[in-house]
């Protein structure tokens, strides 16, 4: 019996799988946004960064010429001034939002916890980051919408005990808004968001290759639905902020100043209630029971010959390279962080010494997962296929997090299920054919969609033989099927094996392949 909460996590998680593959379905899974949400934020981030550079040579930082100087904009020919405003503001709309759905995903996948943690505690405070570099966004062209988000703000943190004076008499009446307070608005505006890319980079520190733009085509489709949205839909300028009178109606940015309002709905103290009680739980979510973690990637110092390919290959940068035990000048051996290890595996396929090459009765390589070795999954592949009543038996290598491949696609079918993907050393195919098998379909997570991020990528391009260690050409293309399938994917897998079974039907049954394959 899972937990409420277990069940409403699993709940929400099949939710959005559903939502991430009707999106598939719309753009591709490679260039499915819901896929690219940390790319996507940074794009914004760039986006803001650049327009903001601009806004700011053409600002007036006084309070007298700021509102006049934004205000001009709206005039500038060509509606560059109009573009480059609201990119500015729909680049924060989409920040804001791309950052709530990346936080929601990663938590329904369970990933603030284990080696992730790390990710999930510097990431959290990088919400307070971009709100507040975003209202005080609102302040520097004050008008009648700035006015009225400064004066919001101050009395939320006039209900703090902690301030003697209230900030809202003493900072924003008529007599005491000038220049220097301006310039205060102006650093708030600017110093926040220099502070919130420095917790981007520290945020990213432990991923290797880290996604900071989405795909080409998504990015420019980005960018171009938010200039279209600058034109059509302009942000413009209220009146003037005048702090003797109080604005009548005001053009909301409900994305970006909702606290304001929920605070005039309900009072402060629950506001600073619900933004403390939150911030407090997702800071303690890492630290909650878990289920116990999988087993790390363990090095084989006789083995490892320190050519850094699974140094290369780890998605959460868990290896190191060190100096080798053996003390020969120049020679390393891979080194793993057990608190930076998402056993995942991926090390495993990296390793050049699962060969076909090798005829040792017990496969020994560089580098491994101790819960399903290279050399236990090679002892049960040939025991499938030996067991096998077929003429021309398949292979299926699946993944754990990918879709179900056990008792899919008929008799003739012998399926494993791996912890990634990319555990699978490209020479296992040629293993399946030397001892029988007619074909071998490998089954990966979706495109963008892989657990461990990066499984699914450098299994495509190993069998593509573009990434080392690679698929040696003298194996005949008409016996691989690739195929991309998620969870609940399990009629691509059918598919797959269906396309496999008619490929090889017509080839001839090769009594010397495996010959064939040890000499290549």
């Amino acid at each position: 019996m899972h937990s409420p909460k277990t069940s409403l996590r699993q709940h929400g998680l099949r939710a959005w799988r559903a939502v991430e593959v009707s999106f598939d379905a719309a753009f591709g899974s490679p260039l499915n946004p819901l896929r690219h949400l940390g790319a996507i934020g940074f794009l914004a981030f760039w986006l803001l960064a650049a327009s903001g550079i601009i806004l700011y040579i053409v600002l007036d930082t006084s309070v007298a010429g700021a509102w006049r100087s934004i205000d001009e904009l709206s005039r500038v020919p060509l509606g560059l001034g109009r573009l480059l405003r609201g990119l500015h503001r729909y680049a924060a709309d989409v920040l804001v939002v791309v950052m709530a759905l990346h936080l929601l995903r990663e938590w329904l996948h369970g990933h603030e916890r284990g080696f992730r943690r790390f990710h999930w505690l510097t990431g959290v405070p990088l919400i307070g980051f971009v709100f507040a570099g975003a209202i005080g966004g609102f302040w520097i062209n004050w008008d009648q919408l700035g006015q009225f988000s400064a004066i919001a703000t101050a009395e939320w943190l006039d209900a703090l005990p902690l301030l003697a004076a209230p900030l809202a008499r003493n900072f924003l009446a008529a007599d005491a808004v000038g220049d220097r307070l301006f310039s205060l608005f102006v650093f708030v505006h600017i110093g926040v968001p220099l502070l919130l890319l420095f917790g981007l980079w520290f945020h990213i520190q432990r991923i290797t290759r880290a996604a900071v733009m989405p795909p080409r085509a998504l990015a420019l489709g980005l960018v171009a639905t938010l200039a279209l949205l600058a034109l059509a839909w302009p942000v413009a300028s209220h009146a003037p902020a005048a702090l003797a009178r109080a604005p009548e109606v005001l053009r909301l940015d409900w994305i970006l100043l909702f606290l304001h309002p929920l605070t005039y709905a309900t009072s402060p103290a629950f506001v600073w209630g619900l933004v403390g009680t939150g911030t407090l739980a997702l800071f303690a979510l890492p630290f909650l029971p878990q289920p116990a973690r999988a087993a790390v990637a363990v090095v084989d110092a006789a083995n490892c010959n320190g050519c850094k390919r699974c140094f290369a290959d780890c998605p959460y940068a868990a290896i190191t390279m060190v100096p080798h035990p053996s003390r020969r000048i120049g020679r390393q051996l891979a080194q793993v962080d057990a608190d930076l290890c998402a056993g995942c595996g991926i090390c495993a396929g990296a390793c050049p010494s699962s060969t076909p090459f090798r005829s040792a009765a017990t496969l020994v390589t560089g580098i491994d997962m101790p819960q399903l070795t290279v050399s236990d999954l090679r002892r049960r592949l040939q025991l499938a296929l030996a067991a096998s009543q077929s003429a021309r038996p398949l292979v299926l290598v699946g993944c754990d997090h990918g879709a179900r491949c056990s008792g899919l696609g008929g008799v003739d079918v012998s399926p494993f299920s791996l912890l990634c993907t990319g555990q699978l050393p490209p020479s296992f195919v040629e293993y399946a054919l030397r001892d029988g098998a007619a074909g071998v379909l490998v089954a990966a997570c979706r495109e963008g969609g892989c657990e461990f991020r990066l499984g699914e990528r450098w299994t495509a391009e190993r069998l593509a033989g573009q990434r080392e260690p690679h698929l040696r050409a003298s194996v005949a293309p008409e016996r691989i099927e690739l195929v991309f399938a998620g969870p609940g994917d399990e009629a691509l897998l059918v598919a797959g094996l269906e396309r496999l079974r008619r490929r090889v039907q017509p080839l001839p049954l090769d009594a010397d392949l495996p010959t064939r394959l040890h000499h290549a």
